[in-house]
């Protein structure tokens, strides 16, 4: 428990000053990236505290010249950590809307330009979270999105959300396939103990969502890229 408490302890100390000083400053000046930079060192630093390791590959596959779609496997709360303190640049994401309306935690949010998603299954909700997200790429920012819509009870892929693959074949910006595998022991599903490990972060080469004639055939491209960078157990 105590590398629990030493997570949490490093968010609080940072968390608040951070944003006390740069959530008005964003309001005053309308510049986000003070307010990113603080809340990924924050979140890089507790787990370095907390003895979580980042274990990434394929950095270097990344284009800089343009916003991507990263699209993950997920198997823990640490893996939006992970991710936020490895992306090259900004990178928004989907979120519930709900969150967007916590106190000072969701201004953040909305000043980082995170995309509120409904979960109502209406088309029109799909449909506004779509174009919001393009508008937040066709800024130069990244969206991040755990392509199976939640967390996976036992570390096993589970099958992926429709809504990103829109995403990409409406905007056509290359999806980056994450693999993340090792947070699943670290911080599990429904736990809260954090056990010290090796959190593996692998970017896999971009895939053109232009080449592929349909949304279900780009979904499997992604789907047999992240696999190949997860243990054999993982890939069902």
């Amino acid at each position: 428990m105590i590398w629990s408490l030493l997570f949490l302890g490093n968010m609080i100390v940072l968390g608040i000053p951070s944003a006390l000083l740069f959530i008005p400053w964003c309001w005053l000046t309308g510049n986000v990236l003070p307010l990113y930079k603080a809340t990924r060192f924050m979140l890089s630093s507790s787990c370095r505290i907390a003895g979580v390791r980042f274990r990434p590959e394929g950095l270097d596959r990344i284009p800089r010249d343009r916003a991507c779609i990263f699209m993950s496997n997920h198997v823990s709360n640490l893996d939006p950590p992970a991710l936020v303190s490895l992306i090259p640049g900004r990178t928004s994401a989907f979120m519930k809307r709900a969150l967007m309306n916590l106190p000072v935690l969701g201004a953040g949010f909305r000043q980082g330009e995170f995309i509120a998603v409904d979960r109502t299954g209406s088309r029109a909700d799909a449909q506004r979270s779509v174009a919001d997200a393009q508008r937040v790429l066709a800024k130069g920012v990244h969206i991040t999105t755990f392509v199976e819509g939640t967390r996976s009870p036992d570390g096993r892929m589970l099958p992926f959300k429709k809504g990103p693959f829109f995403l990409a074949m409406a905007s056509g910006a290359p999806c980056i396939p994450v693999s993340i595998y090792g947070t699943e022991a670290i911080l599990g599903k429904g736990s809260k103990r954090i056990h010290p490990g090796d959190a593996h972060v692998i970017f896999h080469d971009p895939v053109a969502p232009a080449n592929y004639a349909t949304r279900e055939d780009l979904m499997q491209a992604v789907r047999a890229a992240i696999a190949s960078g997860l243990p054999e157990w993982m890939r069902s």
